[in-house]
């Protein structure tokens, strides 16, 4: 049923906040390790072993297309082994992983480090995170998941230099041990501590169904229902553009503003990525989720736009900002449209075909960009791309099927 009105989920002493918590725990390690921990390992794994750059990225592409495939299951797994379980069996696969990193001396090994990081990403990532807070929270689920999601930046801004850090002082190896050992130190109380379903709520799903949506059950349903994929698609084209972006971003900065200050606007625009996601989560619940998420793909174009016709260092660096601004909200918006109009029955499904689905499209992302800047010599017709395929998603994700288009909150 839905929440009831004597639960009060803005009180810091609703339960629901001490899961966003460990949500947040799960988000800054699986991303810190995950995601932007992998040019950690590029670095280091090349210097140690004298393996090519090509072999290492090919087993980052082949870990993000792994992960892909796997989370259109995590329906199947939390109705089978239950919420806690998969959990658990995540960050036991990501410490693997970790521990494999460090130790590894053959590159099959690398890319069983890398397999065992995609079930971590299925038992940790944004799909069982979005499903176990939709389960929690009604009128703030906006704000939940803005707070937890900002783990995953968090674990960039943290994490990363904290590996850096160690691995100049006691060695990869030692440093990703440390590591390893302080995520289970802080992860797995947390788990067992807090995550869990509330009462009444299903199990396999984690909604609240009475209120909602008529639900799409199967995956077959929801490939053909108008309003998944036009959430779904772009998101997708979205997300191609933002890691697009993303990894060429200090190569298209440095030659204009310079190292030092390009690495600074990649500190500036995941920290506007964390900013961006506080102030959608006070609002967004009260919001037209659909509105919202046009309005942020058609700043990050504008941003681009901006860009790539400027060479002053404030401007780059103020475009960034925006772009940032509205970067880590990209994962934010789609649970929060399946859970108004796809319904609660059907929310771990949708979130996990639709993960699936943007996962595949945006590992394109940055060889897209670099296959434009190979043939035009420069970033500009690459970033215009980026920029276009924002305001084609902005345009595609305001089609309402069934209905007319509005202002009002969905």
């Amino acid at each position: 049923m839905m929440a009831s009105p004597r639960i009060d989920e803005s009180s810091p002493y609703y339960r629901g906040w001490r899961v966003v918590l460990a949500c947040f725990l799960m988000a800054f390690f699986m991303f810190g390790f995950g995601l932007y921990g992998q040019g950690v390992y590029l670095a280091e794994l090349q210097r140690a072993h004298g393996w090519p750059g090509t072999l290492v990225s090919a087993a980052s592409t082949f870990s993000f297309l792994l992960t892909s495939v796997l989370v259109i299951f995590t329906d199947d797994l939390l109705e089978r082994i239950g919420l806690r379980a998969l959990i658990l069996c995540g960050l036991a696969a990501l410490g693997a992983s970790t521990v494999l990193l460090a130790l590894l001396q053959t590159p099959w090994q690398l890319y069983l480090a890398y397999a065992l990081m995609s079930v971590g990403w299925t038992g940790m990532g944004t799909v069982v995170i979005a499903t176990v807070l939709n389960s929690w929270f009604e009128q703030r689920r906006g704000l939940a998941l803005s707070l937890a999601f900002n783990g995953a930046t968090c674990g960039g801004i943290i994490l990363v230099p904290l590996l850096l850090s160690l691995t100049g002082s006691i060695g990869f190896r030692s440093a990703m041990l440390t590591a390893t050992v302080a995520m289970m130190v802080l992860v797995l109380p947390a788990v067992v501590t807090f995550i869990g379903w509330p009462a009444g709520t299903a199990p396999a799903t984690g909604g609240r169904s009475s209120a909602s949506p008529a639900p799409v059950r199967s995956r077959k349903a929801l490939l053909a229902n108008a309003a998944f994929w036009t959430m779904v698609l772009p998101v997708a084209l979205a997300l191609l553009a933002q890691m697009g972006f993303i990894v060429h971003q200090v190569t298209f900065l440095e030659p204009l503003i310079g190292r030092s200050t390009a690495g600074l606007a990649v500190t500036v625009m995941a920290a506007m990525a964390i900013v961006g996601r506080l102030v959608l989560g006070l609002f967004v619940d009260r919001l037209d989720a659909r509105l919202a998420c046009a309005v942020s793909m058609t700043s990050q174009a504008a941003a681009l736009f901006v860009a790539i016709q400027s060479t002053s260092p404030a401007v780059l660096l103020a475009c960034c900002a925006v772009y940032g601004f509205s970067m880590g909200n990209m994962i934010t918006f789609p649970p929060l449209i399946i859970q108004r109009e796809i319904g609660a029955s059907a929310f771990a499904t949708a979130v996990g075909l639709g993960t699936s689905i943007s996962g595949i499209v945006s590992a394109f992302g940055p060889g897209l960009v670099g296959l434009v800047r190979s043939l035009t010599g420069n970033y500009t017709s690459a970033l215009a791309l980026c920029a276009a395929l924002n305001l084609v998603a902005a345009g595609i994700v305001l089609w309402r099927p069934g209905k007319r288009a509005s202002l009002a909150p969905s």
